[in-house]
């Protein structure tokens, strides 16, 4: 690789960063708003997971539209449109005292994520070139927005009550003004690859395979992200502090994973990394449900990151396993990676009710063994039978150095 081609997309891929910090912020909002409404509105498990799924169900449902569409015809509008609305329903949440408009606030903001996601993540494919550390930094901004979320919202509720949560719209509006320039010159330059682009055969039973690996990371995931907080206030103690800490070092830890999935994939090609990374996760995850004390944050740590490495990948991968449905790859391996888990919430939620917390987390040990046992047969798409999408999903990833 030239470095011309190493340098000439960090500006836009920079950008893009940020927006998908701004977007995902409101993911991680989620689940930091949990302790509060349990603490101000007395919910239960139940009850509070139901939020959960209803900024995850809505996300989930129409996730495939807003990929379709964005297959159809370039709609670079709707990234800070759908922005906005993810701002909107999550500074509407904490309004009232109501159960029912808390969950259509932040139905709002899952549907908002959702339909950002599909064609952010091809725009990410335009800017990075085919590079998969550069879509690693891409998937760093949705990562780091997860991570700044209980940062900033626990702190800011802590002082003002859920009445407080209007300013979580601030990101959204700033992320907006940002990269609103650069979104306008890729979206010109994804017109002209598209028109040019000779995309081969979609690869479906092979992406079939990758989304049953995806579902089951997206419900350890959320599952953990959503119960994190309460779990580690039991555990450790020290009230919300404890929960947000706990919530923090989760996703900050899924920061630290995707840029490494980027550069290991670069060196180890990207299913032989992502397999390593589920095997990882067996341990990793049985410790931070089953070791006492403290030692939670290290495996919460090694979770995220275990969880995260493949994430990036997922979205290539996907890419070029549907080179004439590129839309609908995105939304499924970036949005619906997120989004889905949420649907499985609720039964965590239920169980953790009748049999406590430990034991309702005790699944996604099973979970992370079934990933794992999917993701062993994958195949890299360049391997064997080499699928012409590699050529169609973007011209950019011949200058990818194959593994």
């Amino acid at each position: 690789m030239t470095t011309k081609q190493v340098t000439a997309p960090r500006r836009p891929v920079a950008m893009m960063s940020v927006g998908h910090a701004a977007v995902d912020f409101y993911q991680g909002a989620v689940p930091a708003l949990v302790p509060f409404l349990v603490a101000e509105r007395h919910y239960g498990y139940a009850a509070a997971s139901g939020i959960v799924l209803a900024a995850t169900l809505l996300s989930s449902l129409v996730q495939p539209l807003f990929g379709s569409l964005t297959d159809r015809w370039t709609m670079p509008w709707l990234i800070p449109v759908s922005t906005l609305c993810a701002g909107l329903g999550i500074a509407l949440s904490g309004l009232g005292d109501s159960y029912g408009p808390t969950c259509v606030a932040v139905a709002l903001a899952g549907a908002g994520v959702a339909a950002y996601h599909p064609e952010s993540a091809r725009l990410a494919r335009v800017a990075s070139g085919g590079s998969h550390v550069a879509m690693g930094w891409y998937s760093l901004g949705g990562n780091i927005g997860f991570a700044l979320a209980p940062a900033a919202v626990g702190p800011l509720l802590s002082a003002g009550s859920l009445s407080a949560s209007p300013w979580l719209a601030v990101p959204a509006v700033a992320g907006v003004l940002l990269t609103a320039p650069v979104i306008r010159r890729l979206a010109s330059r994804s017109a002209v690859a598209r028109a040019a682009a000779r995309p081969g055969r979609d690869n479906w039973p092979e992406f079939l395979r990758l989304t049953a690996v995806i579902v089951c990371r997206s419900v350890v995931f959320v599952g953990l992200s959503a119960f994190i907080a309460v779990y580690a206030e039991q555990r450790v103690g020290g009230g919300a502090a404890a929960g947000t800490a706990a919530l923090f070092v989760l996703f900050a830890g899924g920061a630290v994973g995707t840029v490494l999935g980027g550069r290991l994939a670069s060196r180890w090609g990207r299913v032989r990394t992502v397999r390593i990374a589920y095997a990882a996760t067996v341990p990793a995850v049985a410790g931070l449900v089953l070791v006492p004390g403290p030692a939670l944050y290290v495996f919460a740590a090694l979770t995220a990151t275990a969880l995260y490495v493949p994430f990036s990948l997922h979205i290539t991968l996907g890419q070029d396993l549907l080179p004439n449905r590129m839309g609908t790859a995105s939304g499924v391996t970036l949005g619906l990676a997120v989004s889905v888990g949420g649907i499985a919430t609720p039964a965590i939620g239920a169980l953790a009710d009748t049999t406590g917390l430990r034991t309702a987390l005790l699944p996604l040990v099973a979970l992370c063994v079934v990933a794992w046992l999917v993701a062993r047969t994958l195949t890299e798409p360049g391997e064997g039978a080499r699928h012409p999408s590699e050529k169609g999903a973007g011209q950019a990833a011949s200058s990818v150095p194959q593994p």
